[in-house]
């Protein structure tokens, strides 16, 4: 075992006389050291039952022959992080997550790890980490939150905070509304209710193999997860026992799965950033093209908020991820998972309770998948868009160019009624380097929905929030800050998008583009100390999947 290194020899009194001082008993010595890395927090609801959670996985470690030692990696909340300061470091902190798992993995010669996790970054850098350190791994995801009600109707967090806020200011609700809507739309425990960033990387997780069938979806605070917990605690002994490790399990086959189930479900287009982050760690190579291959050929077949109706607890009613894969299996390829077995499996086992929760592939609500691919003169690298939650009417469309240089004067220029239909909103220097930390959109996107600007689209070198529905297209690569054609976009330029032939153009003429050029500053960092700084220092494109560079 690799905790040998640490507790077996005369040469390692020391490292055992440290390991009783914590508390372990001499008749564990034997046993694989396990850490749970555990990612509870106070300041974030999908966090916040993981103290439970933890004694579970501790019950199933020791019920499987491990000793467990908790550890702790911090956490960011997107939603309290959106639209100010905070929001530039949450997807800088996935990769100081996975730098810290490493630093604790390989100094303590850990055995195996569970991880505890659930929310946007963390549960993508607790992934990266996984492939890095390749120790036997299990995930388990926390939960989605249970929906909200109030007049005796369901709520979820972003309709009915977000676009709220838009609906108050234009008269819509008044304020005692918005305070009713506020208190009961996260009413509990979990990872917020629709297919946001969290839930479609518990759902990818799951998909990939790495957490047990059904975890992706169990909700939070229930006895289901209790038990996915608890032998989770179990099954990493067993991975530890056969060698079975990340790797393993990460292979293109995993990948090619999870980037189907994404299409398939409709999921957050951050996506296209961590799975190729996560890929990157195993030494595979993953790119838009794979989105843009299987996007063509995987039907959507769920209607999950925010582009749909049904909620993530209707999904995990209806069967789950596991139904989901029974209605792909066709369309996956065969990998294996941690249970020891392999994808179809968990296919097979699965019975789906609704069919038009989860319909067929021969029924889907859309021939395509969820996420599309756009390229052209500004963005030739490519964007991402959720085109699965864009009005038919808007998957093509020129509008004209409404530019801001950063998500604070377009939020308020859309607050304001500066912003009309006809409009195709511009935010820049929000890349990764430019943001720095390439900040989430919601606020402005929920914004136009909650104003009721119909006709309005919104293009931006920095990303959306799970959350964000209607023709939104971020990554926009090359970003604004390394000299990439949104930077020289202006007022009143006309910009051309067609989401089924995913093209994005600047209708504006070679020779023009080039003498904007010439004129072209590059502006000086935003942020020129700290974290961020050297963040911005080192990260690749979000094309790229905004990962550090090695050089």
């Amino acid at each position: 075992m690799r905790s040998d290194e640490i507790k077996k020899e005369p040469s390692r009194a020391p490292h055992r006389s440290l390991l009783y001082g914590t508390g372990v008993p001499k008749s564990s010595m034997d046993r694989p050291f396990i850490g749970i890395c555990s990612s509870f927090t106070d300041l974030i609801p999908g966090h916040t039952g993981m103290r439970d959670l933890e004694r579970w996985i501790e019950k199933g470690v020791h019920t499987g022959g491990g000793h467990s030692f908790i550890f702790s990696v911090p956490g960011i909340c997107d939603g309290i992080a959106m639209g100010h300061k905070g929001m530039h470091y949450s997807l800088p902190s996935r990769d100081a997550i996975t730098d810290m798992i490493e630093c604790v993995v390989e100094a303590h010669r850990l055995d195996g790890v569970v991880f505890l996790t659930n929310c946007d970054k963390i549960t993508p850098g607790m992934l990266m980490a996984a492939a890095r350190v390749d120790v036997p791994s299990v995930f388990v995801t926390a939960g989605p939150m249970l929906s909200g009600n109030w007049r005796m109707q369901r709520r979820s967090f972003v309709r009915d905070t977000f676009e709220a806020i838009a609906k108050y200011r234009s008269g819509e609700i008044d304020g005692e509304e918005l305070e009713h809507l506020e208190m009961c739309s996260c009413p509990s425990q979990g990872s917020c209710q629709g297919l946001y960033t969290a839930n479609t990387m518990a759902c990818l997780t799951e998909a990939m193999g790495m957490s047990l069938p059904g975890c992706g979806s169990a909700l939070a605070g229930q006895a289901k997860k209790k038990r996915i917990a608890f032998d989770s605690g179990v099954q990493i002994c067993n991975l530890v026992k056969d060698d079975i490790k990340p790797k393993d399990i990460l292979t293109e086959n995993a990948f090619h799965n999870a980037v189907t189930v994404d299409l398939a479900l409709g999921g957050s287009t951050n996506t296209a950033l961590h799975l190729p982050a996560i890929a990157n760690e195993t030494g595979f190579k993953l790119d838009l093209n794979l989105f843009d291959k299987l996007s063509k050929n995987t039907p959507h077949i769920t209607n999950l908020r925010p582009g749909g109706e049904y909620f993530m607890e209707d999904l995990e009613y209806a069967g789950g991820i596991p139904a989901v894969l029974k209605s792909l299996k066709t369309l996956l390829k065969d990998n294996i998972t941690v249970t020891g077995g392999n994808i179809y499996e968990s296919a097979d086992s699965a019975v789906c309770f609704d069919e038009n929760i989860i319909r067929n592939i021969d029924n889907p609500y859309h021939k395509e998948g969820g996420i599309a691919v756009l390229r052209g003169n500004i963005a030739p690298d490519g964007s991402v868009v959720k085109q699965s939650a864009v009005d038919n009417e808007m998957l093509n469309f020129t509008g004209t160019a409404k530019v801001y240089d950063s998500e604070e004067d377009a939020l308020s220029a859309i607050m304001e009624g500066d912003v009309k239909d006809g409009n195709i909103v511009v935010i820049r220097y929000e890349g990764p380097k430019g943001g720095p930390g390439m900040r989430e959109m919601l606020a402005p996107t929920a914004a136009i929905t909650g104003m009721g600007l119909k006709k309005v689209a919104l293009i931006t070198d920095g990303r959306f929030s799970g959350g964000t529905r209607g023709p939104c297209i971020g990554h926009i690569s090359p970003e604004a800050a390394e000299g990439g054609i949104i930077a020289l976009v202006q007022n009143g330029d006309k910009i051309s998008i067609n989401i089924p032939e995913g093209k994005i153009n600047l209708d504006v003429d070679k020779s023009q583009l080039e003498e904007r050029k010439k004129e072209w500053v590059k502006p000086a960092p935003k942020i020129e100390k700290g974290y961020l700084a050297k963040y911005s220092m080192y990260v690749s494109s979000a094309a790229e999947g905004a990962i550090f560079k090695k050089s």
